[in-house]
């Protein structure tokens, strides 16, 4: 079985610098950008409480706000510190560094044991391009990038080695049995930065989405980077680009920052997400610049009936000032991988342009789980094909012993102060059969230019709209006036 596809298109993304996003101060807090909107007002699960939390600023103004004090780690100083060319790596780009910077980490590790006091360890990769295959971090340690410096990922598949499937997804996510490791793994580990100077990891995906497009792939390909079960994450300052799969995957952790990143991959290269936190719980996603041939930010909690069985939430997940382009998918994505929940996500400040959709929450039959209290906020749009969709799924299933019974439940979403200009068509919200989909709210929504099809396109959808152009479906324009949705 393949991957998800959204529909491929053979343009290429240039390149593109780091922008020169302002650095907010760290707020001492967990969620303090949540509340006094409507997450604060919505009905919370038990299982994840906020408390009173400061409000938003007042329309129309840009926040300035960070959530980057999630990351509760020491930072990028560590006690012990040294060069991966101290350990024989050659930044000559043919070179073959794997057995360097895992001797390196292994090393580093054990003099930060000896007497870093608790403070771990730094690994910096010089100017130069550094080919590696697969290696694993370890706790309390920083990797860092100097400007001009290239970590490439190795074009031999035997230095990505095969690892067991993820549990809430039962098998590989392309294919039947193991997955391959992504370039740079972790598992298990606490306080792990990777930063730099604008420095770039290289994943020289193109071996692999030739496998992709040539069914010629024996396993599911590796991310680029990928954590799991780990906290205090900070993965900031630094260039992504070619991955052979999704990008950056944070699974099963918590406490993960990923801030001033640049994402880079070719438009037409395949399930390149840029950014998905997956069964995660206090995400930071902030500045960051995406170009891939996936959704820029796609938030995920497992497959079917292995992600019900998981039971690993998505929760509490800020995503802010956010840019970029994909023409197959979309801006921020909800799933559709869904199964062990997503709650308490707030999108604002998104900006997104020559995209299929600013902003797509999907899902489908047996897929259970719930997306809910999710707050979506100033956006901006132009050329994009559907500004916001619901929609079903493509019969996309781990196996055929899926619960076609388990049916995802949605609500609790306000999208608001949305403006989109040269636009396809108007939302499209398209329920599962059979699923319940309720406290659906659109307020302040301008959507201009509408090419092809100016009407709403709704089934099985309720909710209310308030100051909404094109005026609404009949589904949104029935139910009254609640004090939460009409607020502002």
């Amino acid at each position: 079985m393949q991957a998800k596809r959204c529909a491929v298109m053979a343009a290429h993304a240039p390149s593109s610098p780091l922008l020169p996003w302002p650095r907010p101060a760290p707020l001492l807090l967990l969620l303090a950008l949540l509340a006094a909107s409507y997450l604060a007002l919505a009905r919370l699960p038990a299982a994840a409480p906020l408390s009173a939390l400061p409000p938003f600023p007042p329309r129309g103004e840009p926040t300035t706000s960070s959530c980057a004090g999630f990351y509760a780690g020491a930072g990028a100083a560590r006690a012990v510190s040294a060069s991966v060319e101290d350990f024989g790596a050659v930044g000559d780009g043919v070179t073959s560094n794997t057995a360097a910077f895992r001797r390196a980490v292994a090393e580093l590790d054990e003099r930060a044991a000896r007497g870093g006091g608790g403070r771990g360890a730094r690994l910096e990769v010089p100017p130069g391009r550094w080919l590696t295959g697969s290696f694993n971090l370890t706790s309390r340690f920083t990797l860092f990038l100097h400007h001009g410096a290239v970590i490439l990922g190795s074009q031999d598949p035997e230095e990505w080695p095969l690892i067991a499937p993820l549990p809430s997804y039962g098998r590989g996510r392309e294919r039947l049995g193991p997955r391959h490791i992504s370039l740079i793994h972790g598992e298990g580990l606490n306080d792990v930065v990777v930063t730099g100077n604008n420095g770039t990891i290289d994943g020289q995906g193109e071996m692999w989405w030739e496998l992709w497009w040539n069914r010629t792939l024996n396993h599911t390909r590796g991310h680029l980077v990928e954590l799991a079960n780990s906290t205090n994450i900070l993965i900031s300052n630094i260039t992504l680009r070619n991955s052979p799969f999704w990008t950056v995957h944070p699974v099963y952790s918590s406490n993960v920052v990923m801030k001033d990143l640049t994402i880079l991959a070719p438009l037409n290269a395949p399930n390149t997400d840029g950014i998905d936190p997956d069964s995660s719980s206090e995400v930071c996603i902030e500045d960051c610049y995406i170009e891939s041939g996936d959704d820029l930010v796609a938030v995920k909690s497992g497959w079917d009936q292995y992600g019900i069985s998981v039971n690993k939430p998505s929760t509490n997940i800020v995503i802010q000032r956010v840019s970029g382009t994909t023409p197959t998918c979309s801006g921020v994505g909800f799933g559709s991988e869904m199964s062990g929940g997503i709650s308490n996500v707030l999108v604002r400040d998104l900006h997104v342009w020559n995209s299929a959709q600013a902003v797509r929450l999907k899902t489908d039959v047996g897929r259970g789980g719930y997306i809910t209290n999710i707050t979506i906020t100033n956006v901006t749009m132009e050329k994009v094909k559907v500004p916001i969709r619901f929609s079903r799924g493509a019969d996309d299933h781990s196996d055929d012993n899926y619960d076609r019974t388990a049916l995802p439940r949605i609500s609790n979403v306000l999208i608001s102060d949305i403006v989109g200009v040269d636009l396809q068509r108007a939302p499209m919200l398209e329920a599962v059969a059979g699923a319940v989909y309720e406290g659906i709210c659109f307020r302040n929504v301008s959507l201009r230019g509408i090419r092809r099809q100016g009407r709403w396109h709704c089934e099985s959808v309720y909710g209310e709209a308030h100051g909404v152009f094109p005026a609404p479906c009949e589904e949104f324009r029935k139910n009254g006036f609640s004090s939460w949705c009409g607020f502002s």
